[in-house]
């Protein structure tokens, strides 16, 4: 595909602060130029302090499931190699700053070539301070990666897989609309532990129309037996505009009942939990270094003094979502991707086409540019930090804003105390 000799070097727009994003000048994409601008982003990079995630969001699909409202298209294959041109200029126009996380998601990210995915991982090594232990994720659809494809996902530096394998029944995924079969996903597992892959992610959803717990328990018993190193596991928000929600509204369908969907979180506590896994987030498990079950039902017996930071719970909680339960730095490249980067958030343009022209024409892609004062980021660092087990550390919390967490949220704390909570 011809590697950077694609990539267009230009000047995107700049926010309007002193964290904007900047770019060499407008100049050939010769060999020369690349290694220039790679030395000047290393001498931009030393000493840098920033430690930040990196999310670049994928939003091609085969076919879009009919529960899905995020942003994601079908149909549009062919602008993936402009796409990732894109992607390369608005990564070289970003910040400089120690990448401690990469997450490639959708969308489908591996529907990418691995050409072209070898592109993006060299514009964000070169941009970005990569930590040599960082965590790279893709996110995966089992009806779309083969043994050889996820041998190159090794071989590119990609650690951690996360696979949507969605349910252990052929007629739930039928009725989700996903392109695959149980079968094919406990072989796209296996596929992924043979390629090397020992950092794996499973997703499931719950709370499917018709879906009884003996049958989400029988889903929940196959994903153990799969022995992944994560679990998500996830509600179904039945979205308006989906073709879900139309055949419910039609009454083809009849949504899940809550309380059903409730007793289905609870089971899924509860086996998981007998099973070894960390309960560290609303939806979100990691095998535990240790799994006394009685641990996970009040984490606090963990340790003594209470809980501790997620990661030394287990070495396999999902470090880049952590940076957003932890409302730190991340940066997002890529059509609707969002970014939090020094007091300011932004979001690009949701539309590939629309994202793609802006690049091209030299435009910085975000269309939504907010100013985050400091009240509103401790308190949506609190809002956040309540989904962790973990909760929100008062150390880490007065480094960043110079007051600790009594001093800001006291009051409140002491009536919800008050009331038992």
């Amino acid at each position: 595909m011809g590697g950077f000799s694609r990539t267009r070097n230009r000047r995107l727009e700049t926010l309007p602060t002193r964290h904007c994003p900047r770019i060499l000048e407008k100049q050939p994409a010769t060999s020369g130029r690349r290694a220039e601008r790679g030395r000047l982003v290393t001498r931009l990079g030393e000493g840098i302090a920033v430690k930040a995630a990196i999310y670049v969001h994928v939003p091609f699909c085969r076919t879009r499931c009919a529960y899905c409202d995020f942003n994601t298209y079908a149909g549009l294959d062919h602008l993936i190699p402009a796409y990732v041109d894109a992607l390369c200029d608005e990564i070289h126009a970003a910040p400089p700053a120690r990448a401690h996380t990469v997450y490639f998601g959708g969308g489908t990210p591996s529907i990418l070539p691995l050409d072209l995915l070898a592109e993006l991982l060299h514009a964000l090594r070169l941009t970005f301070h990569v930590s040599p232990d960082a965590e790279v994720t893709l996110e995966a659809n089992p009806g779309t990666v083969t043994p050889q494809y996820l041998h190159g996902l090794r071989e590119l530096g990609v650690n951690r897989l996360s696979l949507g394998v969605q349910s252990a029944h052929d007629e739930e995924l039928h009725l989700l609309g996903r392109i695959h079969t149980w079968a094919e996903g406990v072989e796209a597992v296996e596929a992924a532990r043979t390629a090397g892959f020992d950092n794996l992610n499973l997703d499931f959803i719950y709370g499917l129309p018709a879906q009884s717990l003996a049958r989400w328990r029988e889903t929940l018993t196959a994903a153990l037996g799969l022995k992944p190193e994560h679990l998500s596991l996830y509600a179904l928000a039945v979205e308006e505009g989906t073709p879900l929600a139309g055949r419910i509204a039609r009454g083809e369908l009849q949504a899940a009942d809550d309380d059903l969907a409730a007793a289905m979180y609870e089971l899924a506590e509860e086996m998981l939990a007998d099973a070894g896994y960390f309960h560290y987030e609303i939806s979100n498990w990691a095998r535990s270094r240790c799994s006394p079950r009685s641990a996970t039902r009040n984490h606090h017996r963990w340790w003594p003094g209470g809980p501790r930071a997620s990661e030394d719970v287990s070495p396999f909680v999902c470090r880049h979502n952590l940076t957003y339960w932890r409302n730190e730095p991340y940066l997002g490249f890529g059509a609707g991707a969002a970014s939090w980067w020094g007091a300011q958030r932004w979001t690009n343009v949701r539309h590939p086409t629309a994202y793609i022209a802006r690049v091209q024409a030299g435009r910085f892609p975000a269309h939504e540019v907010e100013d985050i004062p400091p009240r509103l980021q401790m308190g949506e660092t609190m809002m956040m930090g309540l989904r962790l087990a973990e909760g929100v550390n008062d150390i880490r919390f007065r480094a960043r804003f110079g007051l600790g967490l009594e001093d800001v949220f006291g009051e409140d704390m002491v009536r919800l105390r008050d009331l038992g909570l």
